[in-house]
């Protein structure tokens, strides 16, 4: 074993045996079944879509995204362009962009090795977890254990089911209605997250405009949806900010 893997073993070691590791695996386990049917049905919907067994895994190891996965999926068995594709992939991502800018304040003094790493196993309902217990943007020795906890609790509680979806695939007819039971798991996941009047007004939007523009092909309405829900969003969040800076400039104004 080299120097450097033996470095990163014992790291490892020390921080699986952290507290605050089983701490953050403990709190991760409440959505872990949600996440696991939602795996499930990716792993399903892979090989029903047309992949073979042995792209759906690269695809399911690789990318971990459930929802670009389940997004792009219509479009390549429609044989939708491959920009089309890789475009769809992007914008149902682009909140990692944000939720990763957020982390930089908590990991900016790992490595470039460690963080690229940390953005691999980083998720949704980890960020929420996060936050909640570390709202305020100050590293931590105990936040990294805890970040580890939640993303291997959570990246089991996805792959051993997307992997065993893509496997059964051909076992597990379609009138079990996972699609449905995928939809659930995803809305107990949603609604694990919304916890601020702008991620309710991005939500509601979302929701309005992807079934307004329904009609699209391609399923571009769920590009219109991840655009609308950003821009409201952001509005939400701007005039949010400009209604609790007003009190504080009609006391200078008053003051003056």
């Amino acid at each position: 074993m080299t120097d450097r893997a033996l470095t990163l073993s014992q790291r490892a070691k020390s921080i699986v045996k952290d507290p605050f590791f089983w701490l953050g695996a403990k709190e991760m386990s409440g959505t872990a079944l949600g996440i696991a049917a939602w795996g499930l049905v990716t792993g399903v919907a892979m090989v029903k879509s047309g992949l073979s067994v042995p792209l759906a895994l690269l695809m399911g190891f690789t990318a971990y995204a459930g929802s670009a996965q389940l997004a792009v999926l219509p479009l390549i068995a429609v044989g939708a362009p491959l920009w089309v594709v890789w475009f769809t992939a992007i914008c149902v991502n682009l909140r990692f962009v944000i939720l990763s800018s957020m982390w930089r304040s908590y990991f900016s003094h790992l490595s470039l090795r460690h963080r690229l790493t940390a953005a691999y196993f980083s998720g949704d309902v980890i960020f929420v977890n996060f936050m909640r217990r570390y709202p305020d943007a100050k590293p931590q020795p105990e936040q990294l254990p805890y970040f580890w906890g939640a993303a291997v609790t959570n990246w089991v509680a996805w792959q051993i089911p997307s992997t065993l979806g893509i496997f059964l695939a051909d076992q597990i007819p379609l009138s079990w209605g996972l699609g449905f039971a995928g939809v659930l798991a995803l809305l107990g996941v949603l609604l694990s997250m919304l916890n601020d009047r702008a991620t309710w007004v991005a939500s509601v939007v979302a929701c309005t405009a992807a079934v307004a523009a329904f009609a699209l092909p391609l399923k571009l309405n769920i590009l219109v949806a991840i655009a609308a829900a950003v821009a409201a969003g952001l509005m939400t969040e701007q005039l949010q900010k400009q209604a609790s800076q007003l009190p504080a400039v009609r006391d200078k104004e008053s003051q003056s």
